[in-house]
Order: C-alpha cells, then sequence, then structure tokens
C-alpha cells in the first residue's frame, strides 16, 4: 500500500499553476514494464554481489536436457559478481552405467552399497557428467543471454572422503561421507572468477576413491566455505505442508523439528535434512527449488516470495526502526512513487535529516516497506507520511504491519490521533479507521506548508 505526504519546504513548492507546465513523457506498457522490473530486483542484484552460492542439482537436470539452461541462468548470476560453487549428482548415469555392466543396485540405510563393480559405474557417470557440465559451460552459451560470456570452470580433488564403514552389519565398501573440504583452494579460484565444479567423489588421504552423496558434497562445501546460501534443484516444488501447500518460508527451528518428526519422506527428507546441516553450521540461507521450472533458479533469488521452499537460520523478515544505513533502500522504495506522483518529492538530504522517523520492513536483507511518523507534541497529534510497499510485495498485509507499528510509535510518544494526506488511497485507509478531516484540523505548523496545489484529502485515526 502506498500512502504520500505534503511535508514539503516552501522553495520545494511549485512556483507555477501545474496546468502550465509541460507534462513528463511517460513510457509505454512494455517499457514500464521493464522499469518497474529493473528497480525491483537492484535490491537483490546489490545484496548478492561477491556472496558466495553453492547449487547442487542432481544428474537428473542432465539427464532430461535441462542442463544448458541451467548454465545459462549461472552465467548470468557469475556475470553480476556471485561466486558459484556447482556440485553434480550422478544417480541415473550410476545406474545406467550399472546396467550395462549387469550389475545389481543394492541400497540400505537410504545409501547405495558401492562395491568395486559398483564404484567403477560411479567413477564413469560421475565422469561422463562432469565433462558435460564442462562443455556446456565451455560453449560460449550460443542463443541465451550470456552469449559470447568466457566462463572459466575449474575442478579437482577438493573432497576428503572417509568410508562410511559397517552399519548394522551391513558393509558399505567403497560409500563414503565427506571428511574435508579444501576451502581455501577453492576459494582461490573463486577469487580468480572462476566457477568451482565438485562431484559426488572424493578420496582418502591414501588414494582411495568414495562415492559420494550430491546433497553431502554441496552441505559440506557451503559450510566448510561460510557460504551466503546453499541451493538445491530438486525433483519436488519443495517442502509442502499438509493441504500440499508449498511452505515458502521456514525458520531454521521449524526446519528442524519438520525433519526430526519424520513426517517428510522421500527425496524431500533427504534434501531437508542437509539444508538443515548447512544451516545449522552456519549458512544463512537454504533453498530448495524445482529444477523442472525453467528459471526456478532465478526466480527464486529474484522475486519476493520465490518458488520453492528457503530455509533461513535466523528471522528472515524484520519489522524495525531506520538507520541511517538504510537512506539508499528507502530512496529506491519512493523514487517511482515520487516520479509518478504520488509522492511529494524529497532529496537525499531531507531523508538522512529525517531517518529517525522512519521505521522499515526488510527481507532477506532487502528493504521492501517504509513509513514515517512526523510528531507534534503541543497538539498530541502525528502524522504518518510515506507509507510504501515495493510492488512486487504487496498484497501480503505488510502496509498494514507498518500503520500498526506507526500508531504504536505515536502512543508512545503520548499522542492520541495520527493523520494522513492522500491522493490516491483514500479507501485503503477509510477501510482502517481513518475518517475523512479538513486541512484546518491539522496542527498549526502542518497547515502553513499544506500544498495547495496537490489538494491531498486529510483523513485522521483517533489511536
Amino acid at each position: 500500500m502506498n500512502a504520500q505526504t505534503d511535508l514539503v519546504s516552501p522553495q520545494d513548492a511549485p512556483q507555477e499553476p501545474l496546468a502550465n507546465r509541460p507534462a513528463a513523457a511517460q513510457p509505454d506498457s512494455d517499457h514500464a514494464q521493464f522499469v518497474d522490473w529493473m528497480r525491483s530486483v537492484a535490491p537483490y542484484i546489490h545484496a548478492f554481489r561477491n556472496k558466495t552460492f553453492v547449487v547442487g542439482f542432481g544428474g537428473e537436470v542432465v539427464h532430461q536436457g535441462l542442463l544448458n539452461a541451467l548454465v545459462s541462468d549461472v552465467a548470468l548470476l557469475q556475470a553480476m559478481g556471485i561466486q558459484i560453487v556447482l556440485v553434480h549428482g550422478s544417480r541415473p548415469q550410476v545406474e545406467e552405467q550399472m546396467s550395462l555392466h549387469g550389475v545389481n543396485s543394492e541400497f540400505s540405510h537410504g545409501m547405495r552399497i558401492t562395491d568395486a563393480r559398483a564404484l567403477e559405474s560411479a567413477k564413469e557417470a560421475a565422469g561422463e557428467v562432469r565433462l558435460d557440465i564442462e562443455a556446456a559451460i565451455s560453449q560460449g552459451l550460443p542463443n541465451t543471454p550470456m552469449a559470447h560470456a568466457h566462463i572459466s570452470v575449474v575442478s579437482g580433488n577438493f573432497v576428503t572422503a572417509r568410508p562410511v564403514g559397517i552399519l548394522d552389519g551391513v558393509d558399505f565398501a567403497h560409500t563414503g561421507l565427506v571428511r574435508k573440504i579444501d576451502a581455501e583452494s577453492i576459494r582461490h579460484s573463486l577469487a580468480s572468477r572462476k566457477i568451482v565444479l565438485l562431484s559426488p567423489l572424493g578420496f582418502s588421504p591414501t588414494g582411495e576413491a568414495f562415492n559420494l552423496s550430491m546433497e553431502d558434497v554441496a552441505s559440506a562445501a557451503a559450510i566448510a566455505l561460510r557460504a551466503d546460501k546453499i541451493i538445491f534443484l530438486t525433483e519436488t516444488a519443495g517442502i509442502l505442508d499438509e493441504s500440499g501447500d508449498l511452505v515458502r518460508e521456514m525458520s531454521l527451528d521449524e526446519a528442524y523439528r519438520l525433519n526430526d518428526s519424520g513426517e517428510i519422506k522421500g527425496d524431500a527428507a533427504f534434501y531437508l535434512k542437509h539444508a538443515v546441516r548447512a544451516c545449522r553450521g552456519g549458512v544463512p540461507r537454504a533453498h530448495l527449488i524445482p529444477y523442472s521450472l525453467d528459471g526456478s533458479l532465478l526466480l527464486e533469488l529474484f522475486l519476493h516470495d520465490g518458488v520453492g521452499t528457503m530455509i533461513s537460520y535466523e528471522n528472515l523478515e524484520s519489522l524495525r526502526e531506520a538507520t541511517p544505513d538504510d537512506v539508499g533502500g528507502i530512496l529506491t522504495l519512493i523514487e517511482p512513487l515520487e516520479s509518478d506522483g504520488t509522492l511529494v518529492k524529497r532529496g537525499r538530504h531531507q531523508i538522512e535529516r529525517d531517518i529517525d522517523h522512519f521505521s522499515v520492513i526488510e527481507h532477506d536483507g532487502v528493504l521492501f516497506g517504509c513509513a514515517a511518523l512526523y510528531p507534534y507534541p503541543q497538539e498530541r497529534i502525528g502524522e504518518m507520511a510515506c507509507l510504501t510497499i515495493a510492488p512486487d510485495a504487496q498484497g501480503q498485509g505488510d502496509g498494514e504491519r507498518l500503520l500498526k507499528r506507526i500508531e504504536q510509535r505515536a502512543r508512545a510518544r503520548g499522542l492520541t490521533r495520527i493523520f494522513v494526506l492522500t491522493t490516491r488511497t483514500e479507501h485503503w485507509f477509510l477501510k482502517r479507521g481513518f475518517m475523512k478531516a479538513s486541512v484546518d484540523d491539522l496542527p498549526e505548523d502542518r497547515r502553513r506548508l499544506y500544498n495547495w496545489q496537490r489538494k491531498s484529502l486529510v483523513l485522521m485515526k483517533q489511536l
């Protein structure tokens, strides 16, 4: 929800009638849509620059012909300054190799039992997938937004492994677990603007090879690198609730309890287990997104609600008072509304001067809502101004949350009423207890600054 205020200094007021001023050129709908989109994703691009993301995906992505689209999206992220570690799986390819060699698959405790013949199949499969990925990255990404981009990929012996051993009398032979990730070498490669590719194979200090799970490698790598995000591209849409609806956000505590309850079964449970492991190891965000949805990686990162399930180490969303560091974010929110006349224009200096009046909502480190309270203590009344929610976050009740915060701040200061001046959002406020008032009802100081050319409605609410 957007609200405006007429709080302008005398020198900022228009010096000639609006009817005599030339109209600003308006972009056509396609241009306007692009501008809105660019403004909505710009804060995320800024927030993600120089961050480290670990992206894990199964061999199904390659098997189903989805690799080139994924590589194109990964290249786009790298071009934005994001450091990418790719971790691939190879389960379908292992099954094919074992079938070709006449080797039967055996599983126990949710893991493959890897004997000597199965290990050879795992090596062949991992090598095949790794070469496919490297070839896709090296082909110059023709007919994509990243055409002619030069991207370097590095793979190697970054993973040290140990054997699973014998569990309940079952010898897992060459099935292993991650012992250590060579984080220093990976960071060096990332700093050189290279994509790092990790395979589901590890080696012991004595040179013995072990078959690993992609999820184990990805979560261990994310923890060792202190990555900012771990993203699993999964067979499912994410975590579903009892009604079959997608759970878009979960705290780490919620995810841990759900994982521990055993309510989630199959592949989703395995991904959830390793997402929880990564977050408990210090990774701030874990994402489970569907690989079958074209562009799901970009949609998850640059849409407010994403397309999968996000697990957060800490509280994902916060409503708080603004600080000087929020000035840029507030300006980004309000500038489109200033341009179309919904809000009165403010300069950076005015926002910096008034920053103590603002409350903000942030989501995953990005501001998407703000409002300000200007008190008039003598009359025990306050003005709520600049109530703004980013377009892609509207309809979620955050405008009402900000309104309640402003009301709380007003009560704490001993104010008994608040008012707004609006030209376009009258009904939104009327539904929330505001009543129509007149300019004469405004505090004397505010009445002198009222902009008669805008003819804003005065709406007031008793606290």
